[in-house]
């Protein structure tokens, strides 16, 4: 069983700050890519940011320059600091990995279960 366990989502008021993260636990031998994911209302789940085992990183023109990805390999984890929050950025996020559960195993995709941000004033 693999688990990815999502916390740090809330209100936050526009402008503001929140800081999600999520951390991977269960058989795993290795994870490569890890994201960020979200879903507004009626929209379609769409990409946020990614970053690679090697810290490589791509993010959705909407949010460069605000939103900041980041893993720690050794940990597991993943965190996505977003600032200057706007409106827009209402939705549920989803942590998403794509790792082997054995040497031999092929690449699968792995979600949590969504943690809601909301912006408003």
């Amino acid at each position: 069983q693999v688990q990815l366990v999502e916390s740090g989502g809330g209100l936050v008021q526009p402008g503001g700050s929140l800081r999600l993260s999520c951390a991977a636990s269960g058989i795993i031998f290795s994870i490569n890519t890890m994201g960020w994911y979200r879903q507004a209302p009626g929209k379609q789940r769409a990409l946020v940011a990614i970053i690679t085992r090697g810290g490589n990183t791509n993010y959705a023109d909407s949010v460069k320059g605000r939103f900041t990805i980041s893993r720690d390999n050794a940990k597991n984890t993943v965190n996505l600091q977003m600032d200057s929050l706007k409106p827009e950025d209402t939705a549920v996020y989803y942590c998403n990995a794509e790792l082997r559960r054995g040497v031999l195993e092929r690449l699968q995709g792995y979600w949590g279960q969504g943690t809601q941000v909301t912006v408003s004033s």
